[in-house]
C-alpha cells in the first residue's frame, strides 16, 4: 500500500485491527469509507448505533471511534505505512470523524509497532482483580502514553478513589430506578449460546463477569438488566486501582483524543501484562461527571474510568464482520502507459 495507492485488500487488515477497539456496550458505532481517487480513508461515525439514554451528546460514540482510529495506526505503522489523521475536517459533516492518509516507507509512530500484537488480545476484564500494587514504573508508563496522545491520566490517591468508587455506585442506584436507561442497556445486552441467535455487537453473557458477593464490585453490572441462570459470585478486590483519563477541553475533538488515549493506555497496560475494565456510568450523567474529577489535579473533564491490575484476561466480545462497515467510493484513473 502507498499514498499513490489505496486499494480495499490492502485496507482491510488495517479496518480489522482497528474495530477491536471497545466501545459503549459493544455497539461498535463506525464507518470506514475508502476513497480510491483522493487516496484517503474515513473514518466516520454511525448515528443508527448511538445509545441516546446514555450518551445524548455522542461523548461516548467519539471515544470509541477515537479508540478504533488508534488501532488502525498502530496497525499501518506495523505495515509499514504510517496513518496521519485528521481530526474532524469537515466543519459541515459532524459525522465524519477523520480524514486518514498513509504514508509510505515511514519511521513515523515506529513507537507503536510494539502495542500491535496487543489490539487483539486486549479485552476488558469484568472479573476480580488480585490485590497485588501496580509498580510505579508502570503506572509512570501509562501515564506518558496518555500525554503522548494530549490527554493526561491521572492515579488518584485512596481518598480520591474511594469518593470515585462512591459515585459509581450511585450512578448504579440512579440506573437501576431509570427503566428507559435499563431498557437501553438491555437491548445491547444478549445470551452468548441457547435461547437467541448470535449477535455480532453488543455484550454476551460470557463476558458479563460474576456477580459480586458482598459489597459492589467497581465493574458495570450488565447482568442487571439480562439475568442469567447459572451465573457464578465472587468477591472482588477490596481496594481497586483505578486511573481517571481526561482533557483540557470537552469538545468532540477532545473526545476523539481521548479515545485514542485511551486505546494507547490499554493497549501498553495489555502489553506490560496488566488487564483492564472500564466504567463510564458516573460520566453519562452531567449531576455526577463532575465529582469524578479531583479539584487539585490540571484535567478539566473526565473521559473515563479505568480499573487496572492483575487478574484472569476478559473473554472476547463479537465484532461485526467488516463488509457491514466498509464501503469503497470511487476508484482511481487507471495509470496511462
Amino acid at each position: 500500500m502507498s499514498a499513490q495507492r489505496l486499494d480495499p485488500e490492502s485496507v482491510i487488515p488495517l479496518i480489522e485491527d482497528a474495530v477491536a477497539a471497545p466501545s459503549m456496550h459493544n455497539a461498535q458505532p463506525w464507518r470506514f469509507v475508502l476513497r480510491p481517487d483522493a487516496a484517503v480513508l474515513e473514518l466516520r461515525g454511525d448515528p443508527e448505533r448511538a445509545i441516546p439514554r446514555a450518551d445524548p451528546d455522542h461523548r461516548a460514540l467519539h471515544l470509541g471511534c477515537g479508540a478504533a482510529l488508534f488501532n488502525l495506526r498502530v496497525s499501518a505503522a506495523s505495515a509499514g505505512c504510517p496513518a496521519i489523521a485528521e481530526l474532524l475536517p469537515d466543519g459541515l459533516d459532524p459525522w465524519l470523524l477523520a480524514r486518514i492518509r498513509f504514508q509510505a516507507a515511514s519511521d513515523t509512530d515506529r513507537d507503536l509497532i510494539p502495542l500491535h500484537p496487543a489490539v487483539r488480545s486486549r479485552h476488558s476484564s469484568r472479573f476480580p482483580f488480585a490485590e497485588e500494587r501496580i509498580p510505579t514504573p508502570l503506572l509512570d508508563a501509562l501515564c506518558a502514553a496518555a500525554r503522548l496522545e494530549g490527554c493526561r491520566l491521572v492515579v488518584p490517591d485512596a481518598w480520591h478513589t474511594e469518593t470515585v468508587l462512591g459515585v459509581v455506585r450511585d450512578s448504579e442506584h440512579r440506573e437501576a430506578i431509570d427503566p428507559a436507561l435499563q431498557d437501553e442497556t438491555s437491548a445491547w445486552t444478549h445470551a452468548a449460546d441457547g435461547g437467541e441467535q448470535e449477535r455480532s455487537d453488543g455484550i454476551p453473557v460470557s463476558a458479563f463477569g460474576p456477580r459480586p458477593s458482598g459489597r459492589s464490585s467497581p465493574v458495570r453490572d450488565f447482568g442487571r438488566s439480562r439475568p442469567a441462570s447459572g451465573r457464578s459470585w465472587a468477591v472482588f478486590e477490596e481496594h481497586p486501582q483505578i486511573a481517571l483519563l481526561g482533557t483540557s477541553e470537552d469538545t468532540p475533538t477532545d473526545w476523539l483524543r481521548a479515545g485514542q488515549a485511551l486505546e494507547r493506555v490499554l493497549l501498553q497496560a495489555t502489553a506490560d501484562g496488566l488487564v483492564n475494565s472500564m466504567t463510564s456510568q458516573p460520566l453519562e450523567r452531567p449531576e455526577l461527571r463532575w465529582t469524578v474529577r479531583d479539584p487539585l489535579a490540571p484535567m478539566g473533564h473526565v473521559q473515563m474510568v479505568i480499573r487496572l491490575g492483575y487478574g484472569p484476561q476478559g473473554p472476547a466480545t463479537p465484532r461485526r464482520a467488516v463488509a457491514d462497515i466498509f464501503d469503497v467510493v470511487g476508484r482511481p484513473e487507471p495509470t496511462p502507459r
